[in-house]
């Protein structure tokens, strides 16, 4: 059973971290509604390592052709590097505020933001958000052209993926869509974007829960991270073929109907 558990948690997260949806939101919810444990915050950040891996994988060839057009040392291309600067600027802002929440409102973070009604009102929020987003005019900016504000402007609205419900994705991409980005650029930024800000979450909360790592076992921990690996790559690649011609409806729809099922299951 905990196998199974485990594997479920790892689909879940692999998913919805990359489709517009929420990934806390639907480990915490689909676990309840399947009479299972709400994996939490640890174990979830534990398992995003797959998402991580997945992104390096599906991206590996954008990433060794930007290692391989710098003559420089490493150290000199990550700070010339125009998109890599870019990823740099845009994570800042989610760092900042993630300290701060886990340094100053850990409590308030875990009972009310982790709750079934924030959750169910924030994604309708994001709902709403995501069809401004939808139909807004068609975009100029992509991963060629783009300035730093407008990288940092998506930074700032990656901050607010801290909160179970928003998802990293679907504020990313809307941001960017709302500022004026090709749809498939806006995806494949947000994606990038998620490499360190996946991460970083994923390594702060492994350290400050260390404790609680061994009442994991490791053996259904591969099978969660495995699951993750392969069900991230399907979402990707989904999304990336989905969203250029169709937008985010589907997701709006979907968000909504999510927010009305969790209100009546209070």
């Amino acid at each position: 059973m905990e196998y199974l558990e485990y594997f479920i948690y790892g689909v879940i997260q692999g998913l919805t971290e990359f489709i517009p949806v929420s990934s806390s939101a639907h480990l915490k919810i689909i676990s309840l509604l399947l009479g299972i444990d709400d994996p939490g915050s640890s174990l979830s950040a534990i398992i995003q390592l797959g998402s991580v891996l997945a992104l390096i994988w599906y991206f590996k060839n954008d990433l060794f052709k930007l290692r391989s057009k710098s003559k420089k040392n490493f150290s000199d291309y990550l700070l010339n590097e125009r998109l890599l600067k870019s990823i740099l600027i845009a994570t800042i802002p989610i760092v900042l505020l993630g300290f701060s929440v886990k340094i100053f409102l850990p409590y308030f973070f875990n009972n009310f933001l982790r709750s079934n009604l924030s959750i169910a009102i924030i994604s309708f929020l994001m709902a709403i958000f995501m069809y401004i987003a939808d139909i807004s005019k068609k975009g100029f900016i992509n991963l060629n052209n783009h300035s730093y504000v407008n990288s940092l402007l998506i930074g700032f609205s990656q901050a607010f993926a801290i909160f179970p419900g928003v998802s990293r994705s679907g504020i990313t991409i809307s941001t960017a869509l709302i500022s004026g980005w090709e749809r498939r650029d806006a995806a494949r930024f947000s994606f990038l974007l998620g490499l360190p800000a996946i991460s970083i979450a994923a390594i702060v909360e492994f350290i400050s829960s260390f404790s609680e790592f061994s009442s994991f076992g490791f053996s259904p921990l591969i099978v969660g991270f495995t699951a993750t690996f392969f069900s991230s790559l399907l979402a990707i690649d989904f999304l990336l073929r989905y969203l250029s011609s169709n937008g985010l409806k589907i997701f709006i729809l979907y968000r909504v109907i999510f927010s009305f099922v969790i209100l009546l299951n209070l």
